[in-house]
């Protein structure tokens, strides 16, 4: 029992989803009954399909799957009414005539990816029903829109789950990944093993990068149909996208370790650096999501000029010889690393309604 209560409580989101997809379908198929669609089922399958893991989802999906079915149907009773299609061959051909536009819009346009078989739908009704093409496709058009009503219904008022929070979730992952990764990193500058878990932190970062993507989106559609006003989710996915190419810019200089004589006076503040680093993206992670005012850069700040000290002393004295260039694009790095992560402070403190009163960069 105990066990099961584990199990429920890190599943809260996919339970709330399963419980609008029964409602969803329940409702659209009672709908279906009390207003007599001659096939309800199309309805209840709708319901379900446009049932997604955000309202902003759930548009987008019912307006894909009306839209598409609109395109379909219409020209599936053009087809089915101006090409015969009594024998083998005549039905042959009204088939290809019927799919092939119908899926050259939907490569074009996958917002059409239902068109194609719509029209097929439309061209080849099922056995027992004899109503005239047009007929058949209005039918088609009523009960996908009936399913697209219950579900967007259902959406918005049974455990409605909106984008913003899957952004922020999603968004707070994406720094605490960049946070393993900034540990990960610095190590090939002090030790000549390589770093053979980089690959793994950057595949699970374009992951999370693109879940993140796919909430903004969605968070994007709720702000544009008036069902949030929540800030515009954009600058924040800017700005992690522009820390990612900060750190890929490290991890370029730092692919290598450094020559002992420069590694004895630069690594020790090196280090410094990245726990700084490190802690300040801890703390915007859990102030994403605990929606409380971020953490200030100060430390990061001070860190970073001993650093850059150091580098510059270096570099005066010509002690790095060939490392010159590396040790200047790495303070250079970091300097744009920071400004970034102060950014990112701002961006997150907007989304969470606090105002830190940090100034614009």
């Amino acid at each position: 029992m105990h066990d099961f209560a584990a199990i429920v409580r890190g599943r809260e989101a996919e339970i709330r989803l399963a419980i609008r997809v029964t409602v969803a379908a329940a409702g659209a198929y009672a709908v279906a009954r009390l207003v007599a669609l001659p096939q309800g089922y199309w309805a209840v399958i709708t319901a379900i399909l446009i049932m997604q893991t955000s309202l902003g989802g759930s548009l987008k999906a019912a307006i894909d799957r009306l839209g598409g079915t609109l395109a379909g149907a219409v020209y599936g009773a053009v087809v089915s009414i101006f090409i015969p299609h009594s024998t083998f061959a005549s039905l042959t051909a009204a088939i290809a005539v019927a799919t092939g536009p119908m899926a050259i819009l939907a490569a074009i346009n996958s917002s059409f990816k239902i068109a194609p078989v719509t029209a097929l739908m439309v061209l080849l009704p099922t056995p027992g029903n004899a109503a005239p093409p047009l007929v058949y496709a209005l039918d088609r058009i009523l009960e996908i829109g009936v399913g697209n009503i219950i579900g967007i219904v259902v959406a918005m008022f049974v455990l409605p789950a909106r984008a913003h929070a899957l952004l922020i979730h999603a968004a707070a992952r994406v720094v605490l990944l960049n946070a393993e990764l900034m540990k990960a990193l610095i190590e090939g500058l002090a030790t000549g093993e390589g770093r053979p878990g980089l690959p793994a932190i950057h595949a699970r970062i374009r992951a999370a990068l693109k879940q993140m993507e796919t909430a903004a989106d969605e968070a994007s559609r709720e702000r544009r149909s008036h069902l949030t006003d929540m800030p515009d989710p954009e600058p924040l996915v800017r700005t992690l996208y522009r820390v990612r190419h900060d750190l890929v810019m490290i991890g370029r200089v730092a692919a290598k370790p450094l020559p002992k004589p420069i590694a004895t006076t630069l690594l020790p503040r090196l280090f410094v650096l990245r726990d700084a680093t490190v802690d300040l993206l801890s703390g915007l992670a859990d102030a994403l999501e605990a929606a409380k005012p971020t953490p200030s850069s100060e430390d990061l700040d001070i860190d970073l000029k001993a650093f850059a000290t150091a580098v510059d002393e270096i570099v005066e004295r010509k002690a790095a010889g060939e490392e010159m260039g590396r040790m200047v694009v790495l303070r250079f790095s970091f300097e744009q690393l920071t400004q970034d992560l102060r950014d990112l402070g701002r961006r997150a403190d907007e989304m969470a309604g606090h105002s830190a009163g940090r100034p614009s960069t």
